[in-house]
């Protein structure tokens, strides 16, 4: 009789019954299915909303390039400009000046914080300059709230500021490499976290970063500036984003990404092929474009964003070619560099021998007896010692 209740309660349980009469919970396959329908639909739901976005956005853009792009006023603004003693920066802070713009720049060079202030003055601009180590965050933090107190709050960022070296890895001491990336990029997180939760709170604000198109492909001999500017490139990328998620959609940013500019200091020499170098004046007209119109990322020339779309197109031998081909040489005149470079190491050994340590004076007095024939020294290498304390680096 066992037997048989066992094997009755068993068939019952197989028709969906217990013992003592009670039902399986035979809905637990029927709500798995339920909530596994409910996912899909979300995401088909999500994926299909995402498209219909981007088709808006699409024809957004394509009426702005049939009929022109809308240009925001800037003359209420009060812009920062960091390397505005020179370069891209003071072309920069000329431009915004004869705009109605209130100009400030920040950089290391006093001489060239002198005569940028006078030049914009003159035009009838107002322009102020601080002599600001931007590496160094702690002087950053403290220069805002100067800046703070006696201006006004910051609502246009344009961090411009640069520096290269221009040598190859193993020839680059380590201080020029930790240089670049404390100007080319750690500086952007110190000037945006001492500037932004004042545009979060006026709702207005707009931040730029001077990256380069060496942000997005490698170029020989200048590993770490292109790793700094990879960077910078995503810095803007992320905080772009993160300020839309977090809701400050009033907050504006663009990447400005242009080839090697002419005249700055940077890549005078730059041996160049196919890809012709950029008149400063012409990125800056640029550049001031990108940001009354409050373009997201500014390829500059234009038609670059066709050749980086090789990068990730085409296998690396393709694009190795095709890179080693655009510029043969970042630097080719480095007479100065090297000279600077034996001058660190011979530094560097006189410290390790407990010598006393050669001044700053002393050393670009050697760099420049060692170029006994003027014709040998080329503009970057005249720059390099008359601009650089640090030893081989060369400032936008």
């Amino acid at each position: 009789m066992v037997e048989v209740n066992n094997n009755n309660n068993n068939k019952g349980s197989r028709n969906g019954h217990i013992s003592h009469g009670h039902m399986a919970p035979a809905s637990a396959a029927p709500l798995a299915f339920y909530n596994n329908l409910k996912s899909w639909v979300a995401a088909i739901s999500d994926v299909v909303v995402f498209i219909i976005y981007c088709i808006g956005f699409i024809i957004q853009d394509l009426y702005y390039i049939a009929f022109g792009y809308p240009e925001k006023e800037l003359k209420t603004d009060i812009a920062l400009v960091t390397g505005g003693g020179s370069g891209l920066g003071r072309l920069l802070s000329m431009r915004l000046s004869k705009l109605g713009t209130k100009v400030v720049i920040w950089d290391i060079n006093k001489p060239g914080i002198d005569e940028t202030v006078k030049m914009v003055q003159e035009s009838g601009g107002f322009c102020k300059g601080y002599v600001v180590d931007i590496s160094r965050k702690e002087e950053v933090y403290k220069a805002a709230e100067v800046l703070r107190h006696e201006i006004g709050d910051i609502s246009l960022l344009i961090n411009n500021a640069g520096v290269v070296s221009g040598l190859h890895l193993l020839d680059t001491p380590d201080h020029l490499i930790e240089r670049s990336f404390n100007v080319n990029v750690m500086a952007h997180f110190w000037t945006t976290k001492a500037f932004l939760p004042k545009m979060i709170e006026n709702q207005c604000g707009h931040i730029v970063t001077i990256a380069s198109l060496a942000g997005h492909v490698g170029i020989t001999k200048l590993v770490d500036y292109c790793a700094s500017k990879f960077a910078a490139v995503g810095f803007d990328e992320a905080l772009r984003l993160e300020l839309e998620v977090l809701g400050h959609t009033n907050i504006q940013t663009t990447c400005v990404c242009p080839f090697f500019i002419q005249q700055t200091g940077m890549f005078d020499d730059v041996n160049a092929r196919w890809v012709p170098t950029l008149n400063a004046n012409d990125v800056a007209d640029r550049v001031i474009q990108a940001i009354k119109k409050n373009e997201k990322i500014a390829i500059i020339p234009g038609y670059c964003k066709f050749l980086l779309s090789f990068k990730w197109t085409f296998p690396w031998g393709c694009v190795g070619g095709l890179l080693k081909r655009l510029v043969p040489d970042a630097s080719p005149h480095g007479l100065a560099q090297k000279s600077l470079l034996s001058v660190y190491k011979k530094v560097s050994s006189a410290k390790n021998a407990v010598m006393t340590a050669t001044p700053t004076s002393a050393l670009i007095t050697d760099i420049s007896a060692a170029y006994k024939d003027a014709t040998s020294m080329t503009k970057a290498g005249t720059l390099l010692i008359k601009r650089s304390p640090s030893l081989g680096e060369r400032v936008l």
